[in-house]
This record gives C-alpha cells, sequence and structure tokens, in this order.
C-alpha cells in the first residue's frame, strides 16, 4: 500500500492528536498568562514575603527543564501517594512552567516603561491596582506582543514533550503511526505540518494585536 494511502487511514489518529495539542496548548497559554499577569502585579505591589516567593519561584523555573518538571508531576508525585492523570499533569506543568515565563517576560517591559506614565496616573488620584490594571498592563503586554509570541511558540512545542509521558497528542500520534507502518519521515512530516499550521494562526494573531495595540496608542519608547 502506498505510504501516504496509509497515513490518511490514520487521519482519525492524527486528528486526535492534534485535537488534544489545540486543547492542551489552548488551557495552558491563556492560564498560564493570567497565571504570569497575578505574578507580575504581585512583584508591582512589591508584597512583603510574597514577592520574595515569586522572585525564587522564577529562578527556579527558568533554571528546570521543562520534561523534568512533568516528569516530577507525573512520577515523581506518585510516590507521595498523590497521583494525577497523564493529561492533568501536563496541563499543569504547562500552566506553571510558561506562566513564569510571562511573567519575565512582562516583568522586562515593565522595568522599561516610562515612569511619566505611572506619575500621571498617581497624579489623577489612581490607587495601586488601578494603575496596574488600565496603565501598566495594556502597555506592557501590547509593547511585549513579539515575545509573548514567542513564548506561545514555545508553549506550543513544549506539548511535544509530553507524550513522554503517555498523552496522546501530535507526537505521540505520529510515532503510533510510524512504528506501526513503519512510515516514520512521512508520519513526522504530518506532525511538522499540524505544528506548523497552529505556529502561522499564533503568529498571525500577534501581528493583527499589534495593529490594534498600534491604533489604540499604547506603544511607548
Amino acid at each position: 500500500m502506498n505510504e501516504w494511502a496509509e497515513i490518511w487511514n490514520a487521519r482519525d489518529l492524527f486528528l486526535q492528536g492534534f485535537e488534544e495539542t489545540l486543547y492542551l496548548f489552548g488551557i495552558a497559554a491563556v492560564i498560564g498568562f493570567f497565571f504570569g499577569i497575578l505574578l507580575l502585579y504581585i512583584l508591582d505591589a512589591e508584597i512583603p514575603y510574597l514577592s520574595r516567593g515569586v522572585r525564587f519561584f522564577m529562578t527556579f523555573m527558568r533554571t528546570l527543564p521543562f520534561l523534568i518538571l512533568a516528569y516530577l508531576l507525573y512520577y515523581g508525585l506518585g510516590q507521595f501517594g498523590f497521583r494525577m492523570e497523564a493529561e492533568t499533569a501536563g496541563l499543569v506543568s504547562l500552566i506553571v512552567y510558561h506562566g513564569a515565563y510571562f511573567c519575565e517576560i512582562l516583568r522586562g517591559q515593565r522595568l522599561v516603561m516610562s515612569k511619566g506614565l505611572i506619575e500621571a496616573a498617581h497624579a489623577h488620584g489612581f490607587r495601586h491596582h488601578q494603575t496596574f490594571f488600565y496603565i501598566v498592563l495594556p502597555n506592557v503586554v501590547l509593547n511585549a506582543l513579539p515575545l509573548l509570541g514567542n513564548q506561545l511558540i514555545i508553549t506550543l512545542k513544549d506539548t511535544a514533550f509530553l507524550c513522554i509521558i503517555t498523552v496522546q497528542e501530535i507526537t505521540a500520534s505520529a510515532n503510533s503511526v510510524q512504528s506501526t507502518y513503519f512510515i516514520p519521515f512521512k508520519a513526522f512530516l504530518v506532525a511538522i505540518l499540524l505544528y506548523w499550521i497552529v505556529g502561522l494562526a499564533i503568529e498571525n494573531g500577534i501581528k493583527l494585536l499589534g495593529l490594534i495595540g498600534k491604533k489604540k496608542g499604547f506603544y511607548h519608547a
């Protein structure tokens, strides 16, 4: 049988993996991003002890390989009687790991943000939370869009590691097809194409948000 015909016959397996990847990526990207905003708020507010804890957490995440975190959550916690499903462990690891990186990206933009905007907000009687959500957050997010886009793509690619803990995403589907029909090149070529499609969607979405940001005047020098 033609190899591409075998790939076509396995289309349901690829579609199942594609749906799982989109689910994992979508949930991790959204929750991870808001988790990063929460961490940034704590740092920006300089909340005693919490701020120090957030800084330690972010340093720890930056030095920890993602795959080891996924292993720890899925296999390591079981040693202490706490067992998570593979999908849950994968989601939690993606959210926690990339949430720290989202925060670091936003924090970098916060450090270079014009102090005049903050001073103007305080002069108009804004409290800290109002300044953060109405002034700081829109500016840092829109100015960090290229870096956030890169981090989203990294998040997408990190879903592939979850096949190691038995999550049935795109890479796991491709591996299953290649081991069944012995066509590794074409099986993984299809996986690459599926990742590429999602990556293009992310890239174009970031560009669109950038255009909106320019029209709204949120970019600062």
